[in-house]
């Protein structure tokens, strides 16, 4: 074959090789750069914190608090018959004191994450997944650990000044309720006939607190909703305050440490053994707990409807406020409120209770009058000794 026909024939192979060549040689290049990119990717995800994240069931705890405290702050004296008194009696003896606790913490870390500083300042742990494991490992090993994260005294003032007002508003409602069972018993009050009636079936009625008592509280759908949105987005909760130094009260101290849990993005449904732990405080359960049977206590010992406004107004509504404020606030040492003699209404503004069981006697009884004055039957009651029948 002459060597020019053969140089023509070879050409197109040698182009179209060198084209092959030329277009794998493309291709890696550009599958190297996709190879590159997407571990750049994957490398940029990986310092990424996770999202914020809280389970519903801690969003449903949260409403039973805020459901409850809400309804019992707005109670007022002034009831126009003996069935409004049980109406309120069966509403306000239905808590569980177990659920009432948990909720709380769990409404106060929900407020926690209401403070940009304090979101910020655990999140920055975050992005390095070891530091992130090590933290949520030290938080759940000692809440206490997440009281001295940054923004920590942040969230604590808001927390505390939310539960401050819960606490103003219910000590409000108790006055209220308190107060009238006294003004019911005067005698142009136009009450009076009927709140001094023997209360009708009251042994029934006992029963009937009883067995609510022992009952389930339900979430509100509404409220859960709105509290794990606002958990979420930050926002949605008003809420102010100053800031606490650590050394926080037990019940802040576990809202903060859930809170900082969420904000690692370790407090969703798959991690409800850690956030219902967080929730469990037992000082407060047993406070409710003692509540609820003072409030039986109470209703045994009660006859007519005005005493049945007493045992509403003082353990119910204020035992509610005690208890809150004794595991909320700083430097409260707070029971339950027991039956010691009242002669005067307490004034709204009144200093934290210290509580105890009914002494056996007095512990500093006054000088005797010439002549002791006569005690109503309310404060009969409270100081133990039962009217006549």
């Amino acid at each position: 074959m002459h060597p020019a026909f053969l140089r023509r024939s070879l050409a197109p192979v040698a182009i179209a090789a060198a084209a092959l060549l030329a277009s794998c040689a493309s291709s890696n290049a550009e599958a190297e750069a996709e190879a590159a990119r997407l571990a750049a990717a994957a490398e940029a995800a990986a310092r990424m914190p996770p999202p914020i994240t809280l389970g519903a069931s801690v969003a449903e705890a949260a409403s039973i608090y805020v459901a409850f405290t809400r309804e019992m702050a707005t109670i007022e004296g002034g009831f126009e018959n003996p069935e409004a008194i049980q109406e309120a009696l069966r509403r306000g003896s239905s808590y569980n004191p177990e659920q009432l606790s948990q909720g709380l913490i769990a409404y106060a870390s929900i407020i926690a994450l209401q403070s940009p500083e304090f979101v910020a300042g655990v999140r920055q742990y975050a992005g390095d997944a070891p530091t992130r494991e090590k933290l949520i490992a030290d938080i759940i090993a000692d809440p206490r650990h997440a009281s001295y994260l940054p923004g920590a005294d942040a969230a604590a003032g808001l927390i505390m000044e939310a539960l401050r007002t819960d606490i103003a508003a219910l000590g409000r409602a108790a006055d209220s309720v308190e107060n009238d069972a006294y003004a019911v018993q005067a005698r142009f009050d136009p009450r009076r006939a009927w709140s001094v009636a023997p209360v009708a079936d009251r042994e029934g009625r006992l029963q009937a607190a009883k067995t609510r008592s022992a009952g389930r509280m339900s979430p509100s759908a509404a409220d859960a909703a709105a509290l794990l949105d606002a958990a979420h987005s930050g926002v949605g909760l008003p809420v102010s305050g100053a800031r606490r130094e650590p050394g926080f009260p037990v019940a802040v101290e576990r809202a903060i440490a859930l809170a900082a849990l969420a904000a690692l993005g370790s407090a969703g449904d798959n991690a409800r053994a850690n956030t219902d732990a967080l929730q469990t405080e037992p000082v407060s359960q047993q406070c409710l707990s003692l509540s609820k049977l003072m409030l039986f206590q109470c209703l045994a010992a009660s006859r007519p409807s005005y005493e049945d406004m007493f045992c509403l107004g003082r353990h119910v509504v204020r035992d509610l406020a005690t208890c809150t404020r004794g595991v909320a606030m700083p430097g409260a040492v707070v029971t339950v409120s027991d039956l010691s003699q009242v002669r005067e209404p307490e004034p709204p503004a009144a200093p934290p209770i210290v509580i105890s069981l009914p002494p056996s006697a007095p512990s500093r009884p006054a000088a005797a009058p010439d002549r002791a004055p006569a005690l109503s039957p309310t404060e009969r009651l409270n100081s133990g000794i039962r009217p006549p029948d």
